[in-house]
Protein backbone atom coordinates (compact mmCIF):
# COMPACT_ATOMS: atom_id res chain seq x y z
CA UNK A 1 0.00 0.00 0.00
CA UNK A 2 1.27 2.99 -1.03
CA UNK A 3 1.58 6.42 1.69
CA UNK A 4 1.94 9.53 0.66
CA UNK A 5 4.24 11.39 3.51
CA UNK A 6 3.13 14.43 4.81
CA UNK A 7 4.50 18.00 3.72
CA UNK A 8 5.98 18.58 6.94
CA UNK A 9 7.39 15.18 6.98
CA UNK A 10 8.66 15.62 3.73
CA UNK A 11 10.27 18.41 4.07
CA UNK A 12 12.14 17.74 7.82
CA UNK A 13 13.54 14.46 5.91
CA UNK A 14 14.65 16.46 3.06
CA UNK A 15 16.88 18.64 5.31
CA UNK A 16 18.13 15.71 7.24
CA UNK A 17 19.30 14.18 3.94
CA UNK A 18 20.56 17.11 2.41
CA UNK A 19 22.64 17.81 5.58
CA UNK A 20 24.06 14.30 5.48
CA UNK A 21 24.64 14.26 1.80
CA UNK A 22 26.71 17.58 2.16
CA UNK A 23 28.75 16.85 5.59
CA UNK A 24 29.57 13.09 5.02
CA UNK A 25 31.21 13.28 8.27
CA UNK A 26 28.44 15.33 9.88
CA UNK A 27 26.45 13.80 13.24
CA UNK A 28 23.14 14.23 14.43
CA UNK A 29 22.86 15.53 18.24
CA UNK A 30 19.40 16.46 18.42
CA UNK A 31 16.72 14.06 17.02
CA UNK A 32 14.73 12.67 19.70
CA UNK A 33 12.38 15.77 20.02
CA UNK A 34 11.54 15.16 16.48
CA UNK A 35 10.95 11.70 16.91
CA UNK A 36 8.88 12.34 20.08
CA UNK A 37 6.41 14.40 18.26
CA UNK A 38 3.01 13.92 18.03
CA UNK A 39 2.73 14.48 14.39
CA UNK A 40 5.30 12.34 13.92
CA UNK A 41 4.15 9.40 15.91
CA UNK A 42 0.44 9.74 14.28
CA UNK A 43 2.40 8.87 10.78
CA UNK A 44 4.17 6.30 12.34
CA UNK A 45 1.12 4.73 13.66
CA UNK A 46 -0.50 5.11 9.87
CA UNK A 47 1.97 3.26 8.47
CA UNK A 48 2.15 0.65 10.59
CA UNK A 49 -1.35 0.39 10.55
CA UNK A 50 -1.29 -0.28 6.76
CA UNK A 51 1.30 -2.81 6.73
CA UNK A 52 -1.21 -4.18 8.55
CA UNK A 53 1.09 -7.67 10.60
CA UNK A 54 0.07 -10.00 13.64
CA UNK A 55 0.04 -8.93 16.97
CA UNK A 56 3.31 -9.13 19.45
CA UNK A 57 3.06 -11.03 22.87
CA UNK A 58 1.22 -8.44 24.58
CA UNK A 59 -1.63 -9.83 21.92
CA UNK A 60 -2.71 -6.18 21.29
CA UNK A 61 -4.01 -6.02 17.91
CA UNK A 62 -5.17 -2.13 16.00
CA UNK A 63 -8.65 -2.96 16.33
CA UNK A 64 -8.15 -2.90 19.94
CA UNK A 65 -6.48 -0.08 20.29
CA UNK A 66 -8.57 1.66 18.09
CA UNK A 67 -11.68 0.75 20.17
CA UNK A 68 -10.15 1.97 23.52
CA UNK A 69 -9.23 5.09 21.90
CA UNK A 70 -6.17 5.57 19.07
CA UNK A 71 -5.40 9.32 20.18
CA UNK A 72 -5.25 7.94 24.08
CA UNK A 73 -2.87 5.21 23.30
CA UNK A 74 -0.75 7.22 21.55
CA UNK A 75 -0.32 9.87 23.84
CA UNK A 76 0.10 7.63 26.52
CA UNK A 77 3.78 6.55 24.34
CA UNK A 78 4.31 9.79 23.89
CA UNK A 79 4.63 10.42 27.35
CA UNK A 80 6.97 7.19 28.30
CA UNK A 81 9.23 8.37 25.43
CA UNK A 82 9.81 11.82 26.49
CA UNK A 83 9.63 10.56 30.16
CA UNK A 84 12.28 8.02 29.32
CA UNK A 85 10.05 5.38 30.67
CA UNK A 86 9.84 3.60 27.56
CA UNK A 87 10.78 -0.16 27.34
CA UNK A 88 11.16 -2.58 24.76
CA UNK A 89 8.65 -5.53 25.12
CA UNK A 90 9.74 -9.20 24.55
CA UNK A 91 9.82 -10.72 20.71
CA UNK A 92 6.94 -12.55 19.57
CA UNK A 93 8.99 -16.30 17.56
CA UNK A 94 6.83 -17.20 14.73
CA UNK A 95 8.86 -19.86 12.10
CA UNK A 96 7.74 -19.59 8.18
CA UNK A 97 8.42 -22.08 5.39
CA UNK A 98 11.25 -21.39 3.69
CA UNK A 99 11.51 -22.92 -0.18
CA UNK A 100 13.76 -25.42 0.42
CA UNK A 101 11.47 -27.14 3.50
CA UNK A 102 13.51 -25.49 6.40
CA UNK A 103 11.79 -22.58 8.44
CA UNK A 104 12.70 -19.22 8.82
CA UNK A 105 12.53 -17.59 12.48
CA UNK A 106 10.62 -14.11 12.37
CA UNK A 107 10.35 -11.89 15.64
CA UNK A 108 7.70 -9.99 15.91
CA UNK A 109 7.56 -6.76 18.19
CA UNK A 110 4.19 -5.55 19.89
CA UNK A 111 2.39 -3.14 17.86
CA UNK A 112 3.93 -0.78 20.81
CA UNK A 113 7.44 -1.45 19.78
CA UNK A 114 6.69 -1.25 16.02
CA UNK A 115 5.05 2.04 16.21
CA UNK A 116 8.14 3.55 18.33
CA UNK A 117 10.85 1.68 15.77
CA UNK A 118 8.57 3.26 12.76
CA UNK A 119 8.65 6.96 14.22
CA UNK A 120 12.50 6.78 15.25
CA UNK A 121 12.82 5.16 11.41
CA UNK A 122 11.01 8.08 9.60
CA UNK A 123 13.54 10.68 11.01
CA UNK A 124 16.74 8.87 10.56
CA UNK A 125 16.30 6.43 7.67
CA UNK A 126 16.98 10.19 5.41
CA UNK A 127 20.45 10.29 7.14
CA UNK A 128 21.54 6.81 6.40
CA UNK A 129 19.51 7.07 3.07
CA UNK A 130 22.33 9.71 2.18
CA UNK A 131 25.29 6.76 3.14
CA UNK A 132 23.96 3.94 1.26
CA UNK A 133 26.42 2.46 -1.93
CA UNK A 134 24.18 2.51 -5.13
CA UNK A 135 25.37 -0.95 -5.52
CA UNK A 136 22.55 -1.48 -2.65
CA UNK A 137 19.09 -2.10 -4.34
CA UNK A 138 17.08 -3.63 -1.20
CA UNK A 139 14.94 -1.52 1.21
CA UNK A 140 15.46 2.03 -0.40
CA UNK A 141 13.09 4.47 -1.54
CA UNK A 142 13.19 4.38 -5.99
CA UNK A 143 15.11 1.40 -6.21
CA UNK A 144 13.59 -2.43 -6.27
CA UNK A 145 14.67 -5.80 -6.78
CA UNK A 146 14.13 -5.39 -10.99
CA UNK A 147 16.72 -2.80 -11.08
CA UNK A 148 19.19 -4.95 -9.24
CA UNK A 149 18.70 -7.46 -11.65
CA UNK A 150 19.00 -5.13 -15.23
CA UNK A 151 22.13 -4.08 -12.80
CA UNK A 152 23.76 -7.63 -13.04
CA UNK A 153 22.53 -8.01 -17.02
CA UNK A 154 24.76 -5.16 -17.62
CA UNK A 155 27.59 -5.90 -15.86
CA UNK A 156 27.14 -9.02 -17.55
CA UNK A 157 26.68 -8.17 -20.90
CA UNK A 158 27.77 -4.79 -21.20
CA UNK A 159 31.08 -5.48 -19.64
CA UNK A 160 31.74 -8.34 -20.28
CA UNK A 161 32.32 -9.30 -16.88
CA UNK A 162 31.04 -13.13 -17.20
CA UNK A 163 32.69 -14.59 -14.13
CA UNK A 164 29.94 -14.12 -11.63
CA UNK A 165 30.26 -15.02 -7.36
CA UNK A 166 26.80 -16.18 -6.14
CA UNK A 167 27.28 -15.24 -3.03
CA UNK A 168 25.62 -16.88 0.66
CA UNK A 169 25.76 -15.53 3.77
CA UNK A 170 24.68 -17.65 6.27
CA UNK A 171 21.67 -16.23 8.44
CA UNK A 172 23.06 -12.66 7.83
CA UNK A 173 19.97 -11.29 9.98
CA UNK A 174 20.48 -13.06 12.97
CA UNK A 175 24.31 -13.08 12.64
CA UNK A 176 25.13 -9.25 12.84
CA UNK A 177 27.23 -8.04 15.51
CA UNK A 178 25.34 -5.63 18.14
CA UNK A 179 28.48 -3.81 18.68
CA UNK A 180 30.17 -3.53 15.16
CA UNK A 181 26.44 -2.12 14.21
CA UNK A 182 26.15 0.15 16.95
CA UNK A 183 29.23 1.49 16.01
CA UNK A 184 27.94 2.38 11.95
CA UNK A 185 25.06 3.75 13.56
CA UNK A 186 26.63 6.40 16.06
CA UNK A 187 29.12 7.37 13.15
CA UNK A 188 26.01 9.41 12.44
CA UNK A 189 23.98 9.91 15.59
CA UNK A 190 25.19 10.94 18.68
CA UNK A 191 21.72 11.38 19.98
CA UNK A 192 22.13 9.28 23.23
CA UNK A 193 18.44 8.47 23.34
CA UNK A 194 18.19 7.21 19.77
CA UNK A 195 21.38 5.43 20.30
CA UNK A 196 20.18 3.58 23.68
CA UNK A 197 16.91 2.99 22.05
CA UNK A 198 17.58 1.40 19.05
CA UNK A 199 20.31 -0.66 21.64
CA UNK A 200 17.45 -2.10 23.21
CA UNK A 201 15.68 -2.79 20.54
CA UNK A 202 18.53 -4.99 19.56
CA UNK A 203 18.88 -6.76 22.98
CA UNK A 204 14.91 -7.56 23.11
CA UNK A 205 14.66 -11.44 24.38
CA UNK A 206 12.59 -13.31 22.23
CA UNK A 207 10.13 -15.39 24.15
CA UNK A 208 9.13 -19.06 23.84
CA UNK A 209 7.06 -21.41 25.56
CA UNK A 210 9.79 -22.26 28.07
CA UNK A 211 10.48 -18.71 28.89
CA UNK A 212 12.35 -15.55 27.17
CA UNK A 213 15.82 -16.39 25.36
CA UNK A 214 18.31 -13.60 25.31
CA UNK A 215 19.34 -11.86 22.16
CA UNK A 216 22.89 -11.42 21.39
CA UNK A 217 23.37 -10.96 17.34
CA UNK A 218 21.12 -9.83 15.00
CA UNK A 219 18.51 -7.65 13.71
CA UNK A 220 14.96 -9.32 14.58
CA UNK A 221 13.34 -10.20 10.90
CA UNK A 222 9.69 -8.36 11.98
CA UNK A 223 11.32 -5.64 13.23
CA UNK A 224 10.05 -2.11 11.51
CA UNK A 225 13.52 -0.79 11.77
CA UNK A 226 15.83 -3.96 10.83
CA UNK A 227 15.87 -3.48 7.12
CA UNK A 228 17.57 -0.22 7.92
CA UNK A 229 19.87 -1.92 10.35
CA UNK A 230 21.10 -4.80 7.87
CA UNK A 231 21.25 -2.23 5.13
CA UNK A 232 23.41 -0.06 7.27
CA UNK A 233 26.05 -3.03 8.58
CA UNK A 234 26.32 -4.74 5.18
CA UNK A 235 27.39 -1.17 3.43
CA UNK A 236 30.72 -1.71 5.38
CA UNK A 237 31.27 -4.54 3.41
CA UNK A 238 30.53 -2.51 -0.21
CA UNK A 239 32.37 0.77 0.90
CA UNK A 240 35.23 -1.78 1.80
CA UNK A 241 34.91 -3.03 -1.60
CA UNK A 242 35.24 0.38 -3.75
CA UNK A 243 36.84 2.38 -1.63
CA UNK A 244 39.95 -0.28 -1.18
CA UNK A 245 39.97 0.25 -4.97
CA UNK A 246 39.23 -4.15 -5.16
CA UNK A 247 36.78 -3.46 -7.87
CA UNK A 248 38.97 -2.00 -9.98
CA UNK A 249 42.14 -4.40 -9.57
CA UNK A 250 39.66 -7.39 -10.49
CA UNK A 251 37.25 -5.78 -12.35
CA UNK A 252 34.78 -7.14 -9.91
CA UNK A 253 31.13 -5.30 -9.45
CA UNK A 254 28.79 -5.96 -6.46
CA UNK A 255 25.09 -6.00 -6.56
CA UNK A 256 22.87 -6.31 -3.14
CA UNK A 257 19.71 -6.52 -2.26
CA UNK A 258 19.32 -7.07 1.36
CA UNK A 259 21.09 -10.56 2.25
CA UNK A 260 21.69 -11.83 -1.64
CA UNK A 261 24.72 -10.53 -3.31
CA UNK A 262 26.53 -11.56 -6.70
CA UNK A 263 29.84 -9.78 -7.90
CA UNK A 264 30.78 -9.71 -11.25
CA UNK A 265 34.27 -10.70 -12.42
CA UNK A 266 36.07 -10.34 -16.02
CA UNK A 267 37.34 -13.60 -16.81
CA UNK A 268 40.21 -14.68 -14.54
CA UNK A 269 39.51 -12.99 -11.85
CA UNK A 270 36.29 -14.63 -10.05
CA UNK A 271 38.73 -16.69 -7.59
CA UNK A 272 40.46 -13.58 -6.16
CA UNK A 273 37.13 -11.72 -5.87
CA UNK A 274 35.65 -14.60 -3.97
CA UNK A 275 38.07 -15.12 -1.42
CA UNK A 276 38.46 -11.44 -1.29
CA UNK A 277 34.68 -10.97 -0.20
CA UNK A 278 35.33 -14.51 2.34
CA UNK A 279 38.08 -12.41 3.89
CA UNK A 280 36.03 -9.40 4.34
CA UNK A 281 32.58 -10.62 5.28
CA UNK A 282 34.78 -12.80 7.62
CA UNK A 283 36.23 -9.48 9.52
CA UNK A 284 33.10 -8.29 9.59
CA UNK A 285 31.96 -11.30 12.03
CA UNK A 286 29.55 -12.74 9.10
CA UNK A 287 29.93 -16.51 8.01
CA UNK A 288 30.11 -17.35 3.96
CA UNK A 289 27.59 -20.50 3.38
CA UNK A 290 30.16 -22.36 1.75
CA UNK A 291 28.00 -24.69 0.52
CA UNK A 292 25.92 -22.00 -1.63
CA UNK A 293 28.72 -19.69 -2.52
CA UNK A 294 30.07 -20.80 -5.56
CA UNK A 295 31.75 -18.93 -9.35
CA UNK A 296 29.98 -19.52 -12.34
CA UNK A 297 31.48 -19.28 -16.09
CA UNK A 298 28.85 -17.83 -18.32
CA UNK A 299 27.78 -18.88 -20.62
CA UNK A 300 28.64 -22.79 -19.69
CA UNK A 301 27.06 -22.17 -15.98
CA UNK A 302 24.02 -20.04 -14.94
CA UNK A 303 22.86 -19.28 -11.39
CA UNK A 304 19.64 -17.67 -9.91
CA UNK A 305 19.24 -14.16 -8.10
CA UNK A 306 16.37 -12.59 -7.10
CA UNK A 307 14.03 -14.87 -8.94
CA UNK A 308 15.74 -14.36 -12.16
CA UNK A 309 18.00 -17.08 -13.86
CA UNK A 310 21.07 -15.68 -15.72
CA UNK A 311 22.45 -17.77 -18.65
CA UNK A 312 22.50 -19.25 -21.87
CA UNK A 313 19.32 -19.65 -23.62
CA UNK A 314 18.06 -20.43 -26.97
CA UNK A 315 15.83 -18.36 -30.13
CA UNK A 316 12.98 -20.80 -30.28
CA UNK A 317 12.45 -20.19 -33.92
CA UNK A 318 16.06 -20.44 -34.79
CA UNK A 319 18.20 -22.11 -32.19
CA UNK A 320 20.71 -19.33 -32.19
CA UNK A 321 22.01 -19.11 -28.24
CA UNK A 322 22.23 -15.60 -26.41
CA UNK A 323 22.71 -14.69 -22.59
CA UNK A 324 19.71 -13.54 -20.60
CA UNK A 325 17.12 -13.86 -18.03
CA UNK A 326 14.11 -15.93 -17.65
CA UNK A 327 11.85 -16.84 -14.43
CA UNK A 328 13.61 -19.50 -12.38
CA UNK A 329 12.03 -22.74 -11.69
CA UNK A 330 11.62 -21.93 -7.95
CA UNK A 331 9.97 -18.87 -8.80
CA UNK A 332 7.84 -20.52 -10.99
CA UNK A 333 7.12 -23.53 -8.81
CA UNK A 334 6.54 -21.19 -5.85
CA UNK A 335 3.70 -19.07 -7.73
CA UNK A 336 2.11 -22.98 -8.65
CA UNK A 337 2.38 -23.39 -5.28
CA UNK A 338 -0.05 -20.03 -4.05
CA UNK A 339 -2.17 -20.96 -6.70
CA UNK A 340 -2.45 -24.09 -5.62
CA UNK A 341 -3.41 -22.88 -2.06
CA UNK A 342 -5.83 -20.16 -3.42
CA UNK A 343 -7.88 -22.91 -4.83
CA UNK A 344 -7.91 -25.64 -2.49
CA UNK A 345 -11.05 -27.28 -1.42
CA UNK A 346 -10.41 -25.36 1.94
CA UNK A 347 -11.56 -22.15 0.52
CA UNK A 348 -15.18 -24.05 -0.71
CA UNK A 349 -17.44 -22.10 1.30
CA UNK A 350 -15.96 -18.94 0.20
CA UNK A 351 -17.50 -16.95 -2.67
CA UNK A 352 -16.22 -17.51 -6.50
CA UNK A 353 -15.94 -13.33 -6.76
CA UNK A 354 -13.32 -13.67 -3.49
CA UNK A 355 -11.05 -16.84 -5.10
CA UNK A 356 -10.61 -15.40 -8.06
CA UNK A 357 -9.77 -11.77 -6.90
CA UNK A 358 -7.23 -13.44 -4.15
CA UNK A 359 -5.41 -15.43 -8.01
CA UNK A 360 -5.74 -12.77 -9.97
CA UNK A 361 -3.36 -10.73 -7.25
CA UNK A 362 -0.81 -13.53 -7.11
CA UNK A 363 -1.11 -13.27 -11.11
CA UNK A 364 -0.59 -9.72 -11.40
CA UNK A 365 1.79 -9.07 -8.85
CA UNK A 366 3.52 -12.34 -10.68
CA UNK A 367 4.05 -10.98 -13.86
CA UNK A 368 4.11 -7.25 -12.99
CA UNK A 369 7.82 -8.58 -11.25
CA UNK A 370 8.85 -11.24 -14.00
CA UNK A 371 8.18 -9.27 -17.15
CA UNK A 372 12.11 -9.07 -18.49
CA UNK A 373 13.67 -11.37 -21.22
CA UNK A 374 11.80 -14.25 -22.62
CA UNK A 375 8.75 -15.27 -20.54
CA UNK A 376 6.61 -16.55 -23.01
CA UNK A 377 6.67 -19.85 -21.86
CA UNK A 378 6.78 -19.44 -18.07
CA UNK A 379 3.59 -17.31 -18.78
CA UNK A 380 1.62 -20.10 -20.53
CA UNK A 381 2.26 -22.47 -18.35
CA UNK A 382 1.28 -20.25 -15.43
CA UNK A 383 -2.07 -19.78 -17.75
CA UNK A 384 -2.83 -23.43 -18.10
CA UNK A 385 -2.08 -24.43 -14.40
CA UNK A 386 -4.73 -21.30 -13.13
CA UNK A 387 -7.06 -22.28 -15.98
CA UNK A 388 -6.70 -25.95 -14.16
CA UNK A 389 -6.87 -25.32 -10.86
CA UNK A 390 -9.76 -22.93 -10.97
CA UNK A 391 -11.86 -24.89 -13.16
CA UNK A 392 -11.50 -28.05 -10.54
CA UNK A 393 -11.94 -26.16 -7.46
CA UNK A 394 -15.25 -24.86 -9.49
CA UNK A 395 -16.40 -28.54 -9.53
CA UNK A 396 -15.69 -29.52 -6.12
CA UNK A 397 -17.30 -26.30 -4.86
CA UNK A 398 -20.94 -27.00 -6.81
CA UNK A 399 -20.02 -30.63 -5.86
CA UNK A 400 -19.48 -31.77 -9.36
CA UNK A 401 -17.19 -34.57 -11.36
CA UNK A 402 -15.03 -34.13 -13.90
CA UNK A 403 -11.98 -31.36 -14.93
CA UNK A 404 -14.96 -28.64 -15.71
CA UNK A 405 -13.31 -27.89 -18.96
CA UNK A 406 -17.04 -28.01 -20.76
CA UNK A 407 -18.83 -26.68 -17.97
CA UNK A 408 -16.31 -23.70 -17.40
CA UNK A 409 -14.60 -22.57 -21.05
CA UNK A 410 -11.91 -20.39 -21.59
CA UNK A 411 -14.64 -17.47 -22.15
CA UNK A 412 -16.09 -18.27 -18.77
CA UNK A 413 -13.39 -18.00 -16.63
CA UNK A 414 -12.03 -14.63 -17.99
CA UNK A 415 -15.01 -12.98 -19.45
CA UNK A 416 -17.71 -13.81 -17.22
CA UNK A 417 -15.34 -14.39 -14.01
CA UNK A 418 -12.35 -11.91 -14.83
CA UNK A 419 -9.77 -14.14 -14.59
CA UNK A 420 -5.92 -12.10 -14.88
CA UNK A 421 -5.12 -13.36 -18.44
CA UNK A 422 -1.20 -12.94 -18.18
CA UNK A 423 0.31 -11.72 -21.45
CA UNK A 424 3.75 -11.67 -22.20
CA UNK A 425 5.00 -8.29 -23.10
CA UNK A 426 5.66 -7.20 -26.59
CA UNK A 427 9.34 -7.97 -27.39
CA UNK A 428 11.43 -7.35 -30.33
CA UNK A 429 13.31 -10.38 -31.44
CA UNK A 430 16.36 -11.55 -29.39
CA UNK A 431 18.60 -11.55 -31.89
CA UNK A 432 18.53 -7.85 -32.82
CA UNK A 433 18.88 -6.94 -28.81
CA UNK A 434 22.26 -7.68 -29.23
CA UNK A 435 22.48 -10.85 -26.62
CA UNK A 436 23.64 -13.16 -28.77
CA UNK A 437 27.08 -14.88 -27.31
Amino acid sequence: MSLSTPSWLRKLQGKLHAKAKAEPGFRFYSLWDKVCHEETLAEAYRRCRANGGAGGVDGETFEDIETRGREQWLGNLRMDLQRGTYKPQALRRVWIPKSNGKLRPLSIPPIRDRVAQMAVLLIIEPVFEADLRPQQYGFRRGLDAKMAVRRVFFHIWEHGRREVVDGDLRDYFSAIPHGLLMKCVARRISDARVLSTIRAWLRAPVKHESGNEATRRGVPQGGVISPMLSNIYFRRFVLAWYERGIHQRLNAHLVNYADDYVICCQPGSGEAAMEKARRLLTAMGLEVNEEKTRLIRLPEGSFDFLGYTFGRFYVRSTGRPYLGTRPSKKAVKRVRMRIHDETSTRWNLTSVEERVREVNAILRGWCGYFDQGPVFREYRVLKAYTERRLRRWLMKKHQRRGTGYRRYPDEYLYETLGLYRPRAPNQRPVESEGTTS
